[in-house]
This record gives structure tokens, sequence and C-alpha cells, in this order.
């Protein structure tokens, strides 16, 4: 990213929709939407090797394995505004792990980058097969739009989720179900 190209490209944007850039309030507003676009999209300067970060080993375990509630932020590309949620993930082992913190920093590179949250959940869960080649994953995501709530139809109570499904997850409607009533069952306590 040219911060000095995107510096640009805010200050026009300020005087397109009838802004004065040079108002008191709106001097900085360049540089402070350049640093947080930098942030809001650093996913595609991830590389998933290097978020895994050597945290693949070997073990002999082949039950389900779940990482629920992890919250996300991210940008519609059809709107570029916010939409934020949970993604629940699981995979069936097939002689390998990972590191439990690496499934969170996964759903962070997908969601730091202009989305759809049908594509997200795809992704995660492509990567995560790609990397295990497990029995089978399994990911949810649950997000509210801000594309929908403050504008367009104006829903502010509207949720969307989408799930991807692979191996036995796809194949074996009572292993998908296991895994979706797993989802309900509350936090767990202290």
């Amino acid at each position: 990213m040219n911060n000095d190209t995107m510096k640009t490209l805010v200050k026009e944007l300020l005087v397109q929709i009838g802004e004065d850039p040079e108002r008191e309030g709106l001097l900085n507003t360049p540089k402070r939407v350049t640093k947080s676009y930098e942030f809001l999209t650093s996913g595609y300067k991830k590389d998933i090797s290097e978020v895994l970060n050597n945290a693949i080993f070997e073990e002999k375990y082949d039950e389900m394995v779940i990482v629920k509630n992890i919250d996300f932020y991210s940008l519609c590309e059809h709107h570029m505004l916010p939409f934020w949620g949970k993604v629940h993930v699981a995979y069936i082992p097939n002689g390998k792990i990972v590191g439990l913190s690496k499934i969170p920093r996964l759903v962070e590179v997908f969601a730091r980058r202009l989305q759809v949250q049908e594509r997200m959940t795809q992704q995660i869960a492509q990567v995560i097969d790609e990397y295990l080649s497990p029995i089978g994953v399994a990911v949810v995501s649950e997000a509210n739009h801000m594309c929908m709530m403050m504008r367009g139809v104006e829903k502010q109570n509207s949720s969307a989720t989408a799930s991807s499904m692979i191996g036995q997850f796809k194949e074996d409607a009572r292993t998908r179900a296991e895994f979706l009533s797993l989802l309900k069952l509350g936090k767990m306590s202290s």
C-alpha cells in the first residue's frame, strides 16, 4: 500500500462527498484512514505457512477438535463496510494436529481482507484441509453486516450464517449433527 497515494485518495474522497479536507477536524483524517485500512486489510500480506509457524504436529488422535466463538471483524467487498461475528472451526485429525492458537490466527488472515462471509468461511476450511489432510473439516460463521443494517434494507436485527463442510462432515450426517450440537453447548465455566 502506498501511503501517499492513499492519503491523496482519502483527501479527494472528502472533497467528493462535500467536505473540506482542510477543516481542523479533518486535517489528519487521510493519515488515520490510511493507517486504519493498512490494519483492516493486513490479511493480504500474511503467508499461511508463516502463520502456522511449524505448529503442525504428528499425533494419533482421531476425535473431533473444535475451536469455537472466535471473534472476527472484516470489510465486505461490495460496500467496504464492516461485518463481524464469530467463527466456529472443527476438524477430525488424520495423524496431524495444529496448535489451537493457530486456528484463530487463520481466521484473522482471511477476515483482514475485503471479503464476503461465504468465501471467508470456505477459505478457512480449505486451508485446514490442505495443511492437515484431516478426515473432515467444518467451519460455521455467524455475522452482522453493516451493509444490511445502516444502508439498503436497514434491518438492524438481521444476521447471516455460512458453513463449509469437507470430508466426513459433508458426507456423514451424524458427524455434522454432532458438530452442530456441540456448538450449542454453553461456554466453559471457570
